[in-house]
């Protein structure tokens, strides 16, 4: 063999020894990455290519498929009541992605989650059937919720106190998921996304839009100052002059309501008055750490809240001088919360001072309907005493028998609350935020429910904007239908 031929022989066994070595990296180590890549369009097709399985409700689905037409995806997500669970499901489109728990469990809910394939289907790369996906979700109290919001921008949480199963979770104004489903839908969703959408209709107020709580952290703030020894009980007088100047300032913080009995005023009077001066001048007295520590175990600064959709942090500030310590005692400063973390308040004090874990999600099933995943109900840990617990609770039932809560009453059960008006915009300049939290049993059933609302905005004059008139109803509706009212 001449010297050319055999260098061109060399050449050409070098070149396939490098497509060889190309493919066996594309195929052996590559593949998954190209497979998974969201700009690969066989994926979109593949999941779209049969009907998808479907997120249950007290036994009935609330999603569907429909067979679609001139496209190369043969199925669309629909939904039943798309606007009234829109806050549970969130959204599957074929062009936008999904979310919430379509988004979660998509690979369940599209037959492609391993666990649902037998070993037959495996071998042979057959479509499996989907699984589907069971809520806690009580119909009766979501819609009692979404209707009782109605136009109001706002959002509300409704929680077992002993399982911690989230009978409701409602966020106003809502969205119609079916209408961003499809591939033809950019008008609806530009409409939904733009940055010029004072509704954000997408954004879960309930877990996604944390905000200052106003006075309804001012039961986190009673809690730790009978934890730690600083008064026996909520019928115990603080030392607490009315008005209060704010340490280290000129800043006389006044009440709301400058006649009540605030001075010295014991805990029980003091929520049932939301007395700022009491709860500033507590924080101040326990420290920040302190009530930083409290707040933590009802589950502030917790990032890693999944229910299983991921909350967004509720925070307890640090780094305070004594001022701003005092002004996080009246929930305002850098305090913020969502409507999950302040009905996690009220679920753990209904239930004697542990904590449940929050979860909307009862079972993932294979098609069969074997249970592929099971969420523990009750599963908790101790944020306070059962004194504690009992003490709170009876000054919450003083809120709303005798103080600022009384339209939360559901005649012939026992109702505790605690009302909220939060300052919103520099100097509170803008309309204020209208919070409450609360909790109701029937003895003679043995059924319990915490629930906590938030009214960002009702339209209502300023005036006329309060913790009672605005959010104290939406929670009323929502705990009677929880009770079976």
């Amino acid at each position: 063999m001449n010297k050319t031929i055999r260098h061109a022989a060399v050449f050409c066994m070098l070149l396939v020894l490098a497509l060889l070595v190309r493919v066996t990296w594309v195929q052996a180590y590559n593949g998954k990455a190209l497979a998974e890549n969201t700009d690969n369009r066989r994926n979109i097709i593949a999941q779209y290519a049969n009907p998808l399985g479907n997120i249950i409700v007290a036994g009935s689905p609330v999603t569907g498929s429909t067979r679609t037409e001139g496209s190369d995806l043969a199925y669309k997500r629909t939904y039943t009541e798309g606007e009234l669970y829109a806050a549970v499901t969130g959204f599957s489109s074929q062009v936008y992605g999904a979310t919430q728990l379509e988004g979660i469990y998509s690979h369940v809910l599209d037959g492609t989650d391993d666990r649902l394939k037998s070993a037959s289907d495996l071998l042979m790369g057959k479509h499996t059937r989907p699984g589907n996906v069971v809520t806690t979700i009580d119909p009766a109290v979501q819609k009692a919720g979404y209707e009782a919001l109605g136009s109001k921008k706002g959002a509300a949480v409704a929680i077992d106190p002993k399982t911690g199963r989230i009978l409701g979770m409602v966020s106003t104004p809502s969205y119609d998921p079916s209408k961003i489903a499809g591939q033809s839908d950019g008008e609806a969703w530009r409409k939904l996304s733009s940055g010029k959408d004072e509704d954000k209709a997408m954004t879960n107020r309930a877990l996604r839009q944390p905000l200052p709580p106003g006075s309804t952290f001012k039961l986190v703030v009673a809690a730790a100052a009978l934890e730690n020894g600083l008064y026996d009980s909520v019928d115990t007088a603080t030392d607490s002059p009315d008005p209060y100047t704010l340490p280290g300032t000129r800043t006389v913080l006044h009440n709301e309501n400058r006649s009540a009995p605030c001075e010295n005023a014991n805990l029980r009077a003091a929520l049932k008055y939301s007395c700022n001066n009491v709860f500033a001048k507590l924080a101040v007295d326990l420290g920040q750490d302190k009530v930083k520590a409290m707040a933590e175990k009802f589950g502030f600064n917790n990032d890693k809240l999944d229910v299983p959709v991921r909350a967004y942090e509720s925070v307890y500030p640090k780094g305070m001088d004594k001022a701003q310590t005092a002004l996080t005692g009246i929930g305002q400063f850098d305090v913020t919360a969502t409507p999950l973390q302040m009905a996690m308040v009220s679920a753990a004090l209904a239930n004697g001072g542990e904590l449940a874990a929050p979860h909307m999600v009862s079972e993932v099933l294979s098609p069969g309907g074997d249970a592929l995943e099971k969420y523990e109900d009750g599963k908790s840990t101790r944020v306070v005493s059962e004194r504690t617990a009992e003490q709170l609770r009876s000054a919450m039932v003083t809120v709303v028998e005798d103080g600022t809560g009384t339209n939360a009453k559901i005649p012939g059960a026992e109702v505790g609350g605690k009302t909220g008006t939060a300052q919103h915009g520099l100097n509170n300049s803008k309309t204020p935020y209208a919070w409450f939290t609360s909790y109701a049993k029937d003895a003679s059933t043995g059924k319990e429910v915490a629930v906590a609302v938030l009214i960002e905005d009702s339209g209502a004059a300023r005036s006329e904007v309060s913790g009672n008139g605005l959010a104290a109803p939406v929670a009323q509706k929502m705990m009677k239908a929880a009770l079976g009212g």
